[in-house]
């Protein structure tokens, strides 16, 4: 989720869901080693659990850039091997790494060494020509065997060759049957599915059909209220007394920081957008976002103001 799950987003999250375990952009290797290590990794605590997803084929890198992130207290490292964007393939990592499950195995095993923190794997079911029947299995017994324990498998092959990454989200058919079949094959990993997964009623099912959990990504930012506002309590047995009004209300605090700091209202109410997506007024709320966050002097008044999009048509 590049350019979406930022630490905006994920603190906007949090206010939805204790227990869901967040995950934040996929960040490179070599940009913690040279770049603004407190813009990349900086988190706030509330956000926890959080888990940093890093990119990179290097393993002393990885294994230097974990060490750097685990003194930020991330819950868990996860190495990306399964976005299929241009700039990754150019870079040797994400989903290209599915075609060599050896260095992948490589990378793990120096990062384990180099920090407490659990390292973790997102990955395919395979990339282009790749039988997935044959080389998940493979990947995972191989990557396993490093010692990595959890995995979340996006049950789509990803084609590198043909088509963009939006076509990756969409155009590859979903094996479901394939990634509950790794579960029977691997009972002592800690396997999670992703890809297509949209409501909670889905997630539900999978978690019944053996699954040790379940990743959703898009629906959970177009739809946070559907998916997370209701995960504590179906998902962890442990409602969230919250509604969306609450969690606008919370979040007016920490935009009035973050303009005082310098930012810009638009860096965080373009993860609000969709929170009251399905309820009158929802487009009225949307659109006045979208015309006034980006205005100069914009603060917490015009969230507010927004807010009255909905409240009008309740009342």
């Amino acid at each position: 989720m590049m350019d979406w799950t930022d630490r905006h987003c994920r603190y906007l999250h949090r206010l939805m869901s204790r227990h869901s375990l967040l995950y934040t952009e996929m960040v490179t290797a070599p940009a913690v080693l040279h770049g603004d290590c407190e813009r990349l990794l900086g988190f706030d605590p509330s956000e926890q659990p959080v888990a940093l997803q890093l990119g990179g084929s290097d393993p002393v890198q990885l294994a230097q850039a974990a060490t750097i992130a685990a003194d930020y207290g991330y819950a868990e490292i996860n190495l990306n091997c399964g976005c299929p964007s241009d700039r990754v393939q150019s870079g040797s990592f994400g989903a290209i790494l599915m075609e060599d499950p050896a260095l992948v195995a490589r990378c793990c095993d120096a990062m384990i060494a180099a920090v407490d923190v659990p390292v973790t794997i997102k990955c395919r079911i395979g990339v282009d020509d790749q039988n997935p029947h044959e080389v998940l299995p493979d990947f995972l017994a191989r990557v396993s065997a490093a010692g990595v324990d959890r995995f979340s498998i996006h049950a789509r092959k990803a084609w590198l060759q043909g088509l963009s990454p939006k076509e990756n989200r969409d155009i590859p058919p979903l094996d479901y049957d394939l990634v509950l079949a790794m579960k029977g094959l691997f009972p002592h990993l800690h396997l999670s599915v992703n890809g297509g997964i949209a409501t909670l009623d889905a997630a539900t099912e999978f978690l019944a059909k053996g699954m040790d959990g379940v990743m959703i990504g898009r629906a959970a930012y177009h739809t946070p209220a559907a998916i997370l506002l209701q995960a504590d309590g179906r998902i962890f047995d442990d409602p969230l007394d919250r509604t969306v009004e609450d969690v606008v209300a919370l979040m007016l605090p920490y935009i009035a920081q973050h303009i005082q700091r310098g930012g810009k209202l638009n860096q965080i109410t373009r993860h609000m957008l969709g929170l009251f997506q399905g309820r009158p007024g929802a487009r009225g709320w949307r659109r006045y976002l979208s015309e006034n966050a980006h205005k100069e002097g914009a603060g917490p008044e015009v969230v507010e103001q927004a807010l009255q999009q909905i409240t009008s048509i309740a009342a």
